[in-house]
């Protein structure tokens, strides 16, 4: 296979007929489109590195599914996530950056350049940026994406101050919807944690600190049947099903916080690049362990978890890429002379 030109058609023969691959070579490619893989985009752009951005059938991350965005710093007055990203999309469209909409399929990183197959099209690429983000866990309700950013959430950090003197349910049993509960104290009238069991997976002193909250109420051994109300676009009450009487009762409702979890978009790399237990990227700072594959936002930090600071995370990593091209590229010469010298 041809490793050389931009642009190099080459014919694949498959079990089901010949494919048509179009080959891409390029200096920096991008997976993902949310704030990290965005940013990348921009300094890499700027560093006339033509970064190529993957950024996925579903473009903008996260953000896309959040109504007002009032914590991301140049905008008083709040803007819309969907309207935020398409602003940051510009942006990096307008210093060169190329984009293509598939899903990037598969992924080889077992040597430079590595292969990345989107579609019908292979990016051969002398270093990646992984932005791949994290999914937030689901009960798998309809009512969860038709209200979500209309009451429903997955982020009280993001969403919190939206629900000042309401009554919001939060969902889950560990630490992170204990946090959450305890977050949302700062401006909900109630919190009412919901857990399926009579037992929390939460850490001791977590619960301590819940159970010591007056604002927070428990509702356990008790599970979601439904999140209303559809037709009125906003939550108005959640269903509860007891899970001994199998009852169900309706209960007033202004939000409901879904807190079970996420999960990081690593299947792609499994096997390829170390990762903790949970599945996120193990990096230092931004680099992987494999040397010209780094890792921002979302899918390797588990702890912030914020447009900002993915942000943050992508300008590192597209200035880590840009300083090994440099180096590598500074260093060719000297190697070429090098060889040259060892031959006489």
């Amino acid at each position: 296979m041809q490793r050389n030109g931009d642009k190099v058609e080459r014919a694949k023969d498959e079990a089901n007929g010949a494919v048509k691959l179009m080959s891409i070579r390029k200096k920096l490619t991008i997976l993902g489109s949310g704030s990290a893989g965005l940013t990348a985009a921009i300094y890499a752009a700027r560093a006339n590195l033509e970064p190529l951005v993957i950024q996925g059938l579903q473009a903008g991350g996260q953000l896309t599914i959040t109504t007002d965005v009032e914590n991301f710093p140049g905008f008083p007055k709040g803007i819309q996530g969907p309207e935020l990203m398409e602003e940051i999309h510009n942006q990096a469209k307008r210093f060169g950056t190329q984009f293509i909409d598939n899903d990037a399929e598969t992924v080889d990183l077992s040597k430079r350049p590595f292969l990345v197959r989107a579609g019908s099209q292979e990016i051969i690429t002398d270093t990646l940026i992984i932005c791949t983000g994290a999914s937030a866990k689901l009960l798998g309700l309809p009512a969860e994406g038709k209200l979500m950013g209309h009451g429903v959430s997955a982020c009280a950090t993001c969403d919190g101050f939206f629900f000042k003197d309401k009554n919001v349910f939060v969902v889950g049993g560990g630490d992170t919807a204990l946090e959450e509960a305890m977050f949302l104290t700062r401006f909900a009238s109630q919190v009412t944690v919901v857990h399926r069991r009579d037992t929390f997976r939460a850490s001791a002193i977590m619960v301590s600190r819940a159970k010591q909250n007056n604002k927070i109420k428990f509702i356990l051994n008790h599970v979601i049947e439904d999140i209303e109300d559809i037709n009125k676009g906003e939550v108005t009450g959640i269903k509860l099903r007891d899970a001994k009487t199998n009852k169900v009762s309706l209960y007033p409702a202004d939000g409901v916080f879904i807190a079970i979890g996420h999960k990081p978009n690593t299947d792609l790399f499994q096997g390829q690049l170390e990762l903790t237990k949970t599945g996120y990227i193990v990096t230092d700072g931004v680099k992987t362990n494999i040397k010209g594959v780094f890792a921002a936002g979302d899918v390797q930090d588990e702890l912030y978890r914020q447009a900002i600071t993915a942000a943050g995370s992508g300008c590192a990593a597209a200035l880590e890429a840009q300083w090994l091209l440099e180096t590598e590229e500074h260093s060719q010469p000297a190697q070429a002379h090098e060889k040259q010298t060892l031959a006489r």
